[in-house]
């Protein structure tokens, strides 16, 4: 027998149905002609507050980037950059699918940082396959460093970087620093959008230099030709010829590693670390014993600071797997000991030499060398402010602005003729072969695939 529908259940559906046609209708009875029936006022339905929803609507945004378990998910549905195909594309595909080796590694190392980098780019509504970008610029090495001197995960070089606030001085590198070179990277690649309204030309401005496509955009407009990327790639230099295309290969894969015969690790789609505010100077093995950390797992989250000693004002922070933070605020609470055994000793004069100085601080010389990288063979110049230890528990904090302002130069000892130009880091390591990094997630190496020279403008 088929089942009756109650007559209530029908009169309640209809009026559902027609309820916002009938409140319309009376919101507009004013315009129609007067009736001489007297009829019942209809409810008048509440309009809702656009704003709220704004809200509701960036708060459903939120749960649906949350209903995928994985973050490749995430960066699949956010794709938004229209797809190049060409000879370059099929090159660079070719490229990666025949080194499952180097996409595990990479992939690897962008497990601890893709939730943050995809997370920033849909809070900023714009295409979540930048994500991918430092794939190409630095294999997701935040120690990565070009012959050009650009420096991290997004390849800065200093110029840029400190037109985008990135602080570099003798204790800090704020271009490797995972917070602040993504927000810096994400709003330039915004501002680069803006200016030429093509994602595609954003992509080989920030490779190449946005005063260098504005030129070849100028030049093409004058022969009447079309100004798009592929339109410009024969007036671009190879390698920002290749760049849109590398981007585009990676897109391939990570849309459908299967078609490539490649596995992309399952990366979760949940933060894989929170900021830890740092109210004190700390030693930086100190900060890593406490959050239960080897040195090489504390630096792949923290690799802007350069120094044995984390220094700053209020503002800096560390940050630290989930797990660990945990940890390192309960063993921080038992710690008894200094939290910081450094403290800065600024050179007056040439005779202060390493040797007498390591005495004086009861130390040795290679240790003063190592804390300051001073090269063996070299002494220090007058002016110079290095790290010496503290030898007394008066000492105090080192002032933010000394920490700011402080230079090491040094020159080759007299015996060998030769001078140092002054305080210049070491590059990082381009062999594959370096020690890896255990992480909770991914095994990290610590390679560096950095290869680009970008110019500054």
């Amino acid at each position: 027998m088929q089942a009756r529908i109650p007559k209530t259940a029908v009169l309640a559906t209809l009026v559902a149905l027609l309820a916002p046609a009938l409140s319309q209708a009376y919101e507009h009875a004013t315009d129609l002609p007067t009736v001489t029936t007297a009829l019942s006022p209809l409810p008048k339905f509440p309009v809702p507050d656009v704003a709220s929803l704004k809200t509701k609507s960036a708060k459903l945004v939120d749960e649906d980037a949350f209903r995928e378990k994985d973050v490749w998910g995430r960066i699949r549905s956010g794709y938004a950059i229209p797809d190049v195909s060409n000879d370059l594309v099929a090159k660079h595909v070719n490229w990666y699918a025949t080194r499952p080796d180097y996409i595990a590694r990479t992939t690897a190392r962008a497990s601890l940082y893709l939730f943050h980098v995809v997370s920033e780019l849909e809070k900023r509504g714009m295409p979540t396959e930048l994500a991918l970008l430092p794939f190409i610029e630095s294999a997701f090495n935040p120690n990565a460093l070009s012959s050009a001197n650009a420096a991290g995960m997004w390849q800065f070089v200093p110029g840029t970087g400190r037109d985008f606030n990135l602080k570099q001085d003798a204790f800090k590198d704020e271009r490797r620093g995972i917070l602040a070179s993504t927000d810096a990277a994400l709003t330039y690649l915004q501002r680069l959008y803006d200016m030429f309204g093509d994602w595609q030309l954003a992509l080989a401005a920030y490779n190449w230099g946005e005063g260098s496509v504005q030129k070849a955009i100028k030049r093409n407009q004058a022969a009447g030709k079309p100004t798009d990327f592929e339109s410009l790639a024969d007036l671009m230099p190879a390698e920002t010829r290749n760049y849109v295309p590398k981007l585009q290969a990676v897109k391939n894969i990570v849309a459908n590693p299967q078609q490539y015969g490649l596995n992309l690790p399952v990366i979760d789609n949940s933060p894989y670390f929170t900021a830890v505010d740092k109210t004190s100077d700390i030693d930086l093995t100190v900060a890593a014993h406490l959050a239960e950390l080897s040195v090489d797992e504390f630096k792949a989250l923290n690799p802007q600071f350069k120094r044995p000693v984390i220094t700053g004002d209020d503002q800096t922070k560390i940050l630290l797997p989930k797990e660990n933070a945990e940890k390192f605020h309960l063993n921080l609470a038992q710690w008894t000991k200094e939290l910081s055994t450094w403290s800065t000793h600024k050179i007056t004069s040439a005779r202060e030499s390493i040797r007498t100085l390591a005495s004086r601080f009861h130390t040795s010389p290679e240790v003063i060398r190592q804390a300051n990288n001073i090269p063996q063979n070299s002494v220090l110049k007058a002016g110079s402010t290095i790290l010496v230890p503290k030898i007394s528990a008066s000492v105090g904090d080192i002032a933010p602005d000394v920490a700011e302002s402080a230079t090491v130069s040094y020159e080759a000892e007299r015996a060998s003729g030769k001078t140092a130009k002054g305080y210049k880091l070491p590059k990082a390591s381009k062999s594959d072969k370096s020690s890896p990094v255990s992480l909770v997630k991914a095994r990290v190496a610590r390679d560096s695939n950095s290869k680009k020279h970008r110019k500054a403008n």
